[in-house]
């Protein structure tokens, strides 16, 4: 589950300081679904404390303790009153139902078997209220980035930053591609000037190819309604970037 790579939630927050379409687009969810919200592996609440802000009831789900923190502190800045839960997205049962139930940011790629996800899209289904959707984002899957993952330690200049303590960040990312198990294994490295490799963690990402993504929410007693290419609505082709997919009840 790649738990070390979570451990340090402010430097996974200057990691990763964008994501405003994704932001307004399970913003604009919950007001289309117009109650109640329960986001799963919330992290550290960028994506839930917009939809709080603007007066629904919302329920976070994290795994990561060191995110859940985080997030109850931006909450309390906020004065913003969120039920936050730590728990595991591959069962759950939060004792009630919800109308919009949401997993952000490649969140269920962490969930590497088959059995695991479909467990997941169960606890969801059971705590999908009447007319309620299940939306989520993951990326789709380019072979041939696949087949570049060859283990070797690159800098990845788009994901460099500022840190408030060590200044210029650089992230260097290893990766290979396990194709039997259609997990992506990677090492990354943030080092700054003064601090070489000050941040070493595992990241393991599995890869849903689109053929099988219907089938797995089928297993859960999901059903597939839409699926975008893009956060604009843009059509899903095979060479979109992401799955944005809308999901019901079956």
């Amino acid at each position: 589950m790649s738990e070390r790579f979570y451990s340090d939630a402010r430097l996974y927050d200057r990691l990763f300081p964008g994501g405003r379409p994704a932001v307004d687009l399970y913003r604009a969810e919950a007001v289309r679904q117009g109650g109640s919200v329960l986001e799963l592996a919330c992290g550290t609440g960028r994506k839930l404390l917009p939809i709080a802000s603007d007066g629904y009831p919302c329920t976070g789900l994290e795994l990561s303790p060191a995110m859940l923190t985080e997030a109850r502190r931006k909450a309390g800045e906020l004065a913003l009153d969120v039920d936050w839960v730590q728990g595991d997205m591959r069962e759950f049962d939060l004792g009630r139902r919800f109308d919009l139930v949401f997993v952000a940011a490649n969140s269920l790629l962490h969930l590497h078997e088959a059995a695991d996800l479909v467990s997941c899209f169960r606890s969801v289904r059971a705590h999908l209220a009447p007319g309620a959707r299940f939306v989520f984002d993951v990326f789709n899957p380019s072979v041939r980035m696949l087949a570049d993952a060859d283990g070797v330690r690159r800098t990845r200049d788009q994901l460099s930053f500022v840190d408030p303590d060590r200044g210029d960040v650089r992230v260097d990312v290893a990766e290979t591609y396990d194709a039997a198990a259609q997990v992506t294994r990677g090492t990354w490295y943030f080092s700054a000037d003064c601090e070489p490799d000050f941040f070493v963690a595992p990241l393991e990402i599995r890869s849903i190819f689109p053929q099988e993504l219907p089938l797995l929410l089928a297993q859960g007693g999901l059903r597939l309604v839409e699926r975008f290419g893009g956060w604009a609505g843009e059509p899903f082709t095979g060479d979109a970037a992401v799955q944005l997919c809308v999901c019901e009840s079956d």
